[in-house]
């Protein structure tokens, strides 16, 4: 399973990384395959973008409406096992933008995101975990965007220097930082 070796692969840069990565390849070695699926409640593999403009100084986010926050695009793996073919599909679907050349062939950062509980199309969704990938790639800010109104309510190009002023979730802001001082 692709995800498997790309986790495997993955070189901690930090304390929280190499956490996550262990306590990661520990259950996906209990459930390798229903880790894919959302029908595994507690946790689940999830794909992430973070996308910049050829100048390195936005990024491509929309404006989600679960979270009301700026955010990065991604989505639920959904029984597949190549969650850097994920991440392009949700970046695609949540932001109308079509060009996305990859920065790494890697993930570029690996994290365990906590998921409040919270009501989608008219359902509750229990506390879980997004055991999340994160693929980093250059769009084309001149294409044009797309909301995808079930999901977001806005895209847009942001300043990254300025992330803090828009992404409402504290504990995302961090995360977002270690990524772009990487790619950056």
């Amino acid at each position: 399973m692709h995800f498997i070796d790309d986790l495997t692969r993955f070189i901690p840069k930090n304390d929280q990384e190499k956490n996550d990565k262990e306590i990661m390849l520990g259950q996906i070695a209990k459930n390798p395959e229903g880790i894919l699926l959302r029908d595994c409640l507690l946790m689940h593999m999830t794909a992430s973008s973070i996308i910049l403009n050829r100048d390195k100084t936005k990024t491509l986010m929309a404006y989600h409406n679960i979270y009301k926050s700026w955010a990065w695009t991604g989505g639920h793996a959904d029984g597949e096992g190549d969650l850097k073919r994920v991440a392009v599909k949700e970046a695609r679907e949540e932001t109308g933008v079509r060009t996305l050349e990859p920065i790494l062939d890697e993930p570029v950062s690996c994290e365990i995101l906590h998921v409040l509980p919270h009501m989608k199309k008219g359902k509750y969704v229990g506390l879980h975990l997004h055991f999340n990938l994160t693929y980093a790639f250059i769009g084309d800010e001149n294409e044009p965007l797309a909301v995808k109104e079930d999901e977001n309510a806005h895209v847009g190009w942001l300043p990254i220097d300025r992330l803090h002023e828009y992404v409402s979730e504290p504990f995302m802001i961090p995360i977002y930082r270690k990524i772009l001082d990487r790619i950056v």
